[in-house]
């Protein structure tokens, strides 16, 4: 939606800017782009009255990253990740995946594998720039915006022409990501086709691992610790503007991925039967009309349709090799009208509502319900006093299952030249999902049984953030310092419980296929319970600037103290991370046809806290990339490129262990190589 809310005189600008920054003249990064997330309209970021972080194009290409997870992850000292074969575990401030709202160009990203969204799904070929707002926003975008939302907002420039694009990139254990696009604008209409495939091995960095039960004795595995995949996309987009005032836009995005394990064996541990299967297809309509510069009115409508399961690729006694078994579908509409206005010199109203319906098939967990959230809102900022600007937001959310809930939001930012001084307030709130309300689920893993109850009396998780924030910001140079607290009450937790004969009786009944075997090998089961409190504080340094020509350098800092409360006993997050910090340093130069960039980046971080188990250790990697730009003729530009990840060979090598986890998942230096492609007419 970027490109309709933006005129199309201005991303021809933009577009002409890209040209030239991809091509031989000197790279200077943009200290003050334009931001949607946190106000919910376009604003240069130093005007935002709520602190964004950007990563921009440029810089996730200068560093050579193909997936959204390395983007982040490499970026953002306040973003960590733990890939798994269940979906990447996402944390943001301590806090995880279901307290963090994942938006493509403002809707909602639908889809996930035990509360993991599918990151595999973002198309990455089309991301333009990706924003992220820290803390509670459910004034602007309802449930789940506790810890804060990850907006990737895709690019479709409207200069006249037609182009194809070839991006490959190729590293170590198989890593493979290759992006073709297909780009056409003419006379106001926009066709956008892309084809993505990624795909890596599965590796571990120890073939051993401790028996059960025992803490020195070792036993060969084949249990990967980064599980293989191969994943496409494929996308379309079409964009209209039939003048000065319309702009219409449809889409969709059909993606597919599927897991890469050792199979089992009958003479070691770790493999297994079948492989996970995910299913996705994304659409949306949408259109924006423009009375004036300042008023507008925009519709958007998404349908986003999830599955995945489990197929087989080992003959078992109750299924044949190729058999697919589903375990969860799926399935989203959202719908949103909003108007942005100008009603008064200085000032910026936003009015809208939303519906969106939710459904979810599990057959493992034996649900299948749907529910439904209607919405108003209503946000007004206005500069006053010359200096000050103020922001004052609320949302009034109905939930089918949790009635009413208010959300509200304030900002004061004190603006004087290249300072600005900023303090925000926002409530956010978080409806338990389908799964947590009605799941009834058994399995068996490995031979270990599992079961889960759904709570249908549970109650919607609140939080209250408070930040404060001070900022220097010029052509060259900007800094910020914020401080924020983050409160969550009413936190959905799993609870263990310990199985006594009277609830082994129960069990038994609730699931009659669980055999006399089976139950005597569970210990407890679990319950979904609203029972613990949230408590974040922390704080983060930004430092970028455009030391001289060519030269960036840019510095990210977070710390982060992250604590739950259960009765009177508060205990570190599991997963949470103290302190990381993220370095980038990158150079541009041209010699006539010929342009070289370099980039050294890392990533640094202390240990990850896991309370029930041992913690997993700090590290810090680094890597470096090189990109050489050949602009051949002027319809053709060509870009090898060529790196090293984790330059000093950084891996954790520790055997696994019934009490162990990891947080680098490394394994170890790989080069890279690449080759970007790019015909335009």
């Amino acid at each position: 939606m970027v490109a309709l809310l933006t005129g199309s005189a201005a991303f021809s600008q933009i577009h002409q800017m890209e040209r030239r920054d991809s091509s031989l003249t000197s790279r200077t990064h943009n200290l003050n782009p334009v931001v949607v997330t946190g106000s919910g309209h376009h604003q240069r970021l130093k005007s935002t009255a709520t602190p964004v972080h950007v990563l921009s194009r440029q810089e996730i290409q200068e560093q050579g990253i193909a997936t959204f997870d390395a983007a982040i992850t490499r970026m953002m000292p306040q973003v960590a990740m733990a890939p798994n074969s269940m979906g990447s575990f996402l944390r943001l401030n301590g806090l995880g995946n279901k307290y963090i709202l994942i938006l493509i160009n403002g809707q909602k990203l639908s889809g996930d594998i035990s509360n993991n969204v599918d990151l595999s799904r973002i198309n990455m070929a089309r991301v333009k720039r990706i924003e992220v707002l820290d803390g509670a926003a459910s004034s602007l975008y309802g449930s789940d915006a506790i810890a804060g939302v990850i907006n990737i907002i895709t690019d479709q420039p409207t200069q006249q022409f037609i182009a194809v694009t070839n991006d490959l990139r190729v590293s170590g254990h198989g890593q493979l990501t290759e992006n073709v696009s297909l780009d056409i604008h003419h006379k106001g209409f926009g066709s956008y086709t892309s084809f993505v495939h990624d795909r890596a091995d599965s590796y571990r960095n120890n073939d051993m691992e401790h028996a059960k039960g025992s803490e020195t004795d070792l036993q060969p595995t084949i249990a990967p610790l980064f599980t293989g995949y191969r994943s496409h996309i494929i996308g379309q987009k079409f964009t209209y503007n039939a003048n000065a005032h319309l702009a219409l836009n449809a889409g969709a995005d059909l993606t597919y991925k599927i897991t890469d394990r050792p199979d089992t064996r009958p003479d070691i541990g770790g493999g297994t039967d079948y492989e996970m299967r995910y299913r996705g297809l994304r659409w949306n309509i949408g259109g924006i009309y423009k009375f004036t510069n300042r008023h507008s009115l925009q519709a958007d409508f998404c349908v986003d349709r999830f599955r995945y399961g489990k197929e087989y690729d080992v003959a078992t006694k109750d299924y044949a090799i190729g058999d697919y078994v589903q375990s969860k579908k799926q399935r989203s509409m959202e719908g949103e009208l909003k108007a942005i206005l100008g009603l008064t010199e200085g000032s910026t109203t936003i009015v809208g509502a939303d519906w969106r319906k939710d459904y979810l098939t599990a057959t493992s967990g034996n649900i299948k319900e749907n529910v439904y959230t209607i919405a108003a809102y209503a946000q007004h900022e206005m500069r006053f006093l010359t200096h000050l600007t103020a922001t004052l937001g609320l949302r009034l959310t109905h939930h089918e299952t949790f009635d009413q809930h208010v959300t509200p939001k304030a900002t004061l930012m004190y603006a004087t030249g290249n300072v600005r001084l900023r303090a925000t307030y926002s409530a956010g709130f978080r409806a338990p999902g389908l799964d947590e309300l009605y799941y009834h689920y058994f399995s068996v893993n490995r031979g270990k049984p599992q079961i889960i109850f759904g709570n249908q009396r549970l109650s919607p998780e609140k939080s209250h953030y408070v930040a404060l924030n001070a900022e220097y910001r010029t052509h060259a140079i900007a800094i910020s310092v914020t401080g924020y607290m983050n409160r969550i009450n009413d936190m959905v937790v799993r609870k263990n419980i310990d199985v006594a004969d009277a609830t082994l009786t129960m069990l038994k009944r609730e699931f009659p296929e669980m055999t006399d075997e089976q139950a005597t090998k569970l210990p407890r089961y679990s319950l979904y319970q609203n029972s613990d409190k949230g408590d974040v504080k922390g704080m983060q340094v930004n430092l970028s600037a455009n030391l001289f020509r060519g030269f960036n350098l840019s510095v990210n800092y977070a710390y982060a103290y992250a604590r739950s409360k259960n009765s009177e006993k508060w205990t570190v997050l599991e997963r949470s991370i103290k302190n990381a910090a993220t370095i980038a340093a990158n150079y541009h130069h041209a010699w006539g046809k010929y342009g070289m960039n370099v980039n050294l980046s890392g990533r640094l971080q202390s240990k990850t806290y896991y309370p029930d188990y041992e913690d997993a250790p700090g590290y810090g990697v680094w890597n470096i990339h090189t990109t050489h730009t050949l602009d051949v003729l002027k319809w053709a530009f060509l870009e090898p490129s060529i790196g090293v990840d984790n330059i000093f060979d950084k891996v954790d090598r520790r055997p696994d262990s019934s009490d162990r986890k990891y947080a680098l998942y490394t394994p170890g230096r790989m080069l890279v190589v690449g080759m970007r492609l790019k015909l335009k007419y």
